[in-house]
C-alpha cells in the first residue's frame, strides 16, 4: 500500500509516526514523507534551514521512507496563503501520490500550521468517486503540539488506534537523534526521553510495551 505522511514542520513526522513508518516500511509499504514548511529569513537564518534540511533526509532513510518531499511553504504564516492556493497544493500531491493511507497532524494541536495543515488537507481528501484509493485518514500526535490544547475548550487528543511499536521504539529515538537542532534535553517534550515515556505509556495503555495513537478521521471499505 502507498502511506502518504504530511508533517507540517520537519521532525513532526518522526514524534508522531516514527515508529509506524519504520512499522510499515519493514512490512513492504511504500512511505512518502511531504514535509509542509520552511523556515525564512530572517527568523530563520538559511545555514539552520540548510541543517535541518540534511537532518530530515538523515531521519527518513533510516524509518525506511522511499520518497521525501518539501513543499517550501512559509513556516508559521500558512494562514497568509490564500486559502485556494493551499488547498491546491495538497490536491496535487494527493493526485500524484494516490495514497491508501494518509497521516495528518491532530486537527486541535496548538500550533495553527498543523491545523491549517489538517483543514487543506481534508478539503484535497474529500471522498469523491475518484479517490476511492484512500482507505484510511488517521491523525497523530505531536508532543508540544497535541497536549497543549485547553481541556473542555479545544479539541483533545483521544486515542482510537494504537499500532504496535515495540520493536520500532529503537529505530524511532535514532530517527529523532538525527534531529539534533530539534532535541532538547530532559524534562523537555523534545527529548528522547519524553518521546520514549509517551510511547511506554500509550502501550501500556493496551497491554503493549510501546505504541503510537492516532485518531481515526475516516476509513473506508470499498467493494
Amino acid at each position: 500500500m502507498k502511506v502518504l505522511v504530511v508533517s507540517p514542520h520537519p521532525d513532526d513526522e518522526v514524534l508522531g509516526v516514527g515508529g509506524t513508518i519504520a512499522r510499515l516500511a519493514g512490512e513492504g509499504h511504500e512511505i512518502t514523507v511531504t514535509i509542509v514548511t520552511k523556515g525564512w529569513e530572517p527568523l530563520f537564518p538559511e545555514s539552520q534551514v540548510k541543517q535541518v534540511r540534511t537532518e530530515a533526509k538523515a531521519a527518513n532513510e533510516l524509518l525506511g521512507v522511499k520518497s521525501l518531499r518539501f513543499m517550501d511553504l512559509p513556516v508559521t504564516k500558512l494562514n497568509q496563503v490564500p486559502t485556494h492556493e493551499l488547498n491546491e497544493k495538497f490536491e496535487r500531491l494527493i493526485h500524484e501520490e494516490k495514497p491508501g493511507m494518509v497521516f495528518l497532524p491532530f486537527y486541535g494541536d496548538r500550533h495553527e500550521d498543523h491545523r491549517q495543515v489538517f483543514h487543506a488537507c481534508m478539503v484535497a481528501l474529500r471522498p469523491v468517486i475518484d479517490q476511492k484509493h484512500v482507505q484510511r485518514i488517521l491523525c497523530y500526535e505531536t508532543v508540544s503540539e497535541t497536549h497543549w490544547s485547553t481541556a473542555y475548550i479545544e479539541l483533545n487528543f483521544e486515542p482510537q488506534l494504537w499500532v504496535d511499536i515495540s520493536k520500532h521504539l529503537p529505530t524511532k529515538l535514532e530517527a529523532m537523534q538525527k534531529y539534533q537542532s530539534q532535541l532538547r534535553p530532559e524534562p523537555d517534550a523534545r527529548s528522547l526521553e519524553a518521546l520514549e515515556s509517551l510511547a511506554k505509556w500509550r502501550g501500556s495503555m493496551v497491554g503493549m510495551h510501546a505504541a503510537e495513537c492516532f485518531v481515526v478521521a475516516r476509513e473506508c471499505w470499498h467493494k
